[in-house]
């Protein structure tokens, strides 16, 4: 092969990044993955031994190299630390939620207990929902669906089964309070909860998302990343630097992320 056809890998990874971004500014899609392969672009005398790593183990198995770059990109443009931050908070505050959503529940469960009761005994009525069907049927009056499709039936029901048959409004609540205080933390996705499994943020929650994306598309749970695919502790560390636009005083090396890999190692056994 002659020099004017050899392959610059690092050429070749800046033209899928290129392609990405102007598809994403044609379909008004993702410009915070935009705003990363910018950084790349910007930063590409760092990434060239990188871009060498990866071409040579992706580039025979298409579209891999540019499923990984993908990766990269969505990683550090919604799994950095500072959205992992975020994501922390948001967690302690659906706790906090929960937590009063079971307090006050408790408490509106005796309330509608003991106004129950006083109705039975006061002489009084205060013309008030006292059937859950009233509520759920009340509460979807704007919905023509249930209208459509579900009251009738609601209805029906209601007509062939007493009140006894039925929780009473105290219940139900009840039934909240107690669902809201057994309620466990979960990640809805395995990006999160890699990202977010220490307790305090930092750069870690990057790397730690992008070992989880890189399972998660590899061949093994048919993704297009090759099985035994691993990168070197060196060219993770420039990815990392680029991606996230990390400072001189804020670089990681290969040694942090061996040390972050023989964590990770140990806590997996």
């Amino acid at each position: 092969m002659s020099s004017s056809q050899t392959v610059n890998p690092q050429q070749v990874c800046e033209d899928l990044l290129l392609e990405g971004k102007q598809y994403n500014i044609e379909h008004h899609i993702l410009p915070s993955e935009n705003a990363v392969a910018n950084r790349l672009l910007a930063r590409g005398v760092e990434l060239k031994d990188a871009y060498d790593e990866l071409h040579g183990k992706l580039h025979a198995r298409p579209p891999a190299l540019q499923v990984f770059l993908g990766l990269i990109l969505s990683t550090a443009a919604f799994w950095n630390p500072q959205k992992m931050l975020k994501a922390r908070t948001a967690r302690n505050d659906l706790t906090n939620v929960n937590q009063q959503i079971a307090r006050k529940a408790t408490e509106l469960a005796e309330l509608l207990d003991q106004r129950s009761d006083l109705h039975n005994t006061s002489g009084f009525s205060s013309e008030t929902h006292y059937h859950v069907g009233d509520v759920i049927e009340a509460a979807s009056q704007n919905n023509h669906l249930f209208q459509s499709y579900v009251q009738e039936k609601l209805d029906a029901l209601r007509g062939q089964f007493d009140l006894k048959y039925w929780p009473s409004l105290g219940d139900f609540m009840r039934e909240l309070a107690s669902d809201a205080e057994k309620a466990e933390m979960a990640a809805t996705d395995p990006l999160t909860a890699a990202a977010t499994a220490a307790t305090r943020p930092s750069k870690a929650d990057f790397f730690k998302a992008l070992f989880a994306s890189i399972e998660e598309n590899s061949t093994e749970n048919y993704g297009q990343l090759p099985r035994a695919f691993k990168l070197t502790d060196r060219t993770l560390a420039s990815l990392a630097n680029c991606a996230l636009d990390l400072g001189p005083d804020e670089l990681v090396d290969e040694a942090y992320v061996k040390r972050l890999r023989q964590r990770e190692r140990n806590g997996a056994e």
